[in-house]
């Protein structure tokens, strides 16, 4: 079995030797890293290029900025693994949790995992949040989102989407953004995928931190859900 890992960047300098070499760790599977650079003004591609990878790895490069979704768009016709992960470059996901995900695919008994942050909690930590808002943004999102799909989920925007490469390549992803997480949610369900959660580890980081995501990416996620629901598959 060989995992792909795609790491979108975007000036994380500060983080992305070290998510690198958490990766590397996780010598209980061949891997396949694909890094797409979205046009960083740091450090960060530079310092991936003199990263000593051991495993199979591609490094591509965006001209512009276009978000996250832009990048993982651009990874998806290098993908030779036989599942496929998303990786932040930050380090707020722990690659150590990839074993969880491959044990049940190696089991042959699903095509979709995700990772929640909340799954198994008995309540939300602001430690791991950062904030309440983020924990209600969350909540009511993932609520929305379970409706939307008939899918239900406990945290449905986690970073943490695993998916069989045969799905992954079959399903056409158009948004350029953050949106991109709840774009393969909604199309995973179209597809009538269903999708299994499994507990991570997490922890969350502030906007002093280097945090991009913001309010405005909750409203498009919205957005992005009713679209491919009931307009545009």
């Amino acid at each position: 079995m060989i995992l792909s890992i795609i790491i979108p960047v975007f000036n994380e300098e500060k983080t992305i030797l070290k998510i690198l070499q958490k990766i590397e760790k996780q010598t209980y599977i061949k891997k396949q890293i694909i890094i797409v650079d979205d046009c960083s003004t740091d450090l960060s591609l530079k310092k991936i290029k003199k990263f000593k990878f051991k495993s199979s790895y591609i490094i591509l490069y965006h001209r512009k900025n276009y978000g996250k979704g832009s990048c993982i768009k651009t990874a998806k016709k290098y993908v030779k693994g036989d599942f496929v992960i998303i990786q932040d470059a930050d380090l707020e996901y722990n690659p150590s949790d990839y074993k969880i995900f491959t044990n049940y695919f190696k089991k042959n008994k699903y095509q979709a995992i995700y990772g929640s942050r909340v799954l198994n909690k008995k309540r939300y930590s602001n430690q791991n949040f950062t904030s309440n808002f983020r924990i209600l943004a969350n909540h009511i999102l993932t609520i929305f989102s379970n409706v939307i799909n008939k899918q239900a989920l406990t945290d449905a925007h986690t970073c943490y989407k695993a998916v069989s490469s045969k799905i992954f390549k079959k399903i056409i992803l158009k948004e350029s953004g953050f949106s991109f997480c709840p774009e393969l949610t909604t199309k995973l369900s179209n597809l009538n995928v269903p999708i299994l959660e499994v507990p991570i580890k997490y922890k969350g980081r502030t906007f002093k931190e280097g945090k991009k995501i913001s309010f405005k990416d909750g409203f498009y996620a919205i957005i992005t859900i009713i679209k491919y629901k009931f307009f545009n598959d």
